[in-house]
């Protein structure tokens, strides 16, 4: 086994690139471990729909980027507090699904910093019960990854505030809830480290090495950062692939301004407007058809939206309703 450098890249973009480069390029036989760290991001799994997992004025104001990845599970929120591995290798048949396997060396390598982590579930490290690390694999053409996020000292109250949390996993005690069943690994450790002491502590404990400069490692060439780029550039840094790739979903919205009640219906596919129908009690002078035919064919992203309805006057056809207050309204 050995390891990828990252070089200290915190952008999800190119990170989810160099997982992707790794898996499709390097040869079947050898296996490798790549760590990385993100800056603000949510990570959405490839089958869930982006704009159902993400609170979206969170996002936007704060500016945090959302990345799809190849593999399933759930929608994750990264910082420059949670450290994420990838085992990278020959799919052997067996391993899919196989969490136990990937996860073992990391577990053994936590306890002997006296982390008492275990797997627990499908693919979930806890400690004392409380959640420190999520898994999820991807598997193609005789190659796989098996990749996890490590809470070290991350800010959990970002998790609140950036994902739409569902109800059915944590009933509404907002971040109370969230702290009751997620910790960081900083709580456990009997002395203060930083990020990349404990980073060189994992490398340490996995090769079985008494100083991280005896890791073996592969050193991406100028090339290889090239294609990365290119990966970052057609796909983790495409709309097409983060929102687009959403599965069609309908959209129904309502408020009772006081002008009246907006109720606005959207059919959503590939992350297109396909059409748009508005109801209320509303009074406007204009038929709302203007508004519905102007936001078919649109993306549903809140710059998309606010271009199409850039030259509409809409409170000419909802009455006494800003354009803002619309837009908020459907996304």
């Amino acid at each position: 086994m050995k390891f990828i450098d990252n070089k200290g890249i915190t952008d999800p973009s190119i990170n989810l690139a160099i997982e992707q480069y790794v898996l499709q390029k390097f040869g079947t036989e050898d296996t490798y471990l790549l760590f990385y760290i993100n800056r603000p991001s949510i990570i959405i799994g490839k089958n869930q729909n982006t704009v159902e997992e993400i609170n979206t004025d969170y996002v936007d104001e704060q500016g945090i980027k959302v990345v799809r990845r190849l593999s399933g599970g759930g929608a994750v929120y990264h910082d420059e507090g949670n450290l994420n591995f990838s085992f990278i290798t020959k799919d052997d048949g067996d391993s899919f699904h196989n969490f136990a396997k990937f996860t073992e060396p990391v577990v053994q390598a936590l306890n002997k910093m006296g982390v008492p982590a275990e797997l627990q579930g499908r693919n979930d490290l806890v400690v004392n019960g409380r959640k420190i690390s999520g898994n999820a694999m991807f598997s193609t053409k005789g190659r796989m990854f098996s990749h996890g996020t490590l809470m070290f000292d991350s800010e959990i109250e970002h998790v609140v505030s950036a994902l739409n949390v569902k109800k059915e996993k944590i009933q509404s005690k907002g971040i109370k809830s969230i702290r009751s069943r997620v910790a960081n690994i900083t709580e456990f450790l009997d002395e203060k480290v930083t990020m990349d002491d404990f980073k060189e502590l994992i490398l340490r404990y996995i090769f079985n090495v008494d100083d991280v400069k005896d890791v073996p490692c592969y050193e991406l060439t100028e090339e290889d950062w090239e294609n990365i780029h290119q990966i970052s550039k057609e796909r983790y840094q495409n709309w097409d692939w983060n929102f687009g790739k959403s599965p069609a979903y309908n959209i129904k919205e309502s408020y009772k301004f006081d002008s009246g009640l907006v109720d606005v219906r959207l059919n959503v596919r590939k992350g297109i407007i396909e059409n748009c129908k508005v109801y209320g009690d509303f009074f406007g002078l204009g038929d709302v058809k203007v508004i519905e035919d102007q936001l078919a064919g649109v993306r549903h992203n809140r710059l998309a939206i606010e271009e199409a309805l850039k030259d509409v006057d809409v409170s000419h056809y909802l009455g006494k309703i800003t354009k803002e207050e619309f837009v908020q309204l459907i996304y």
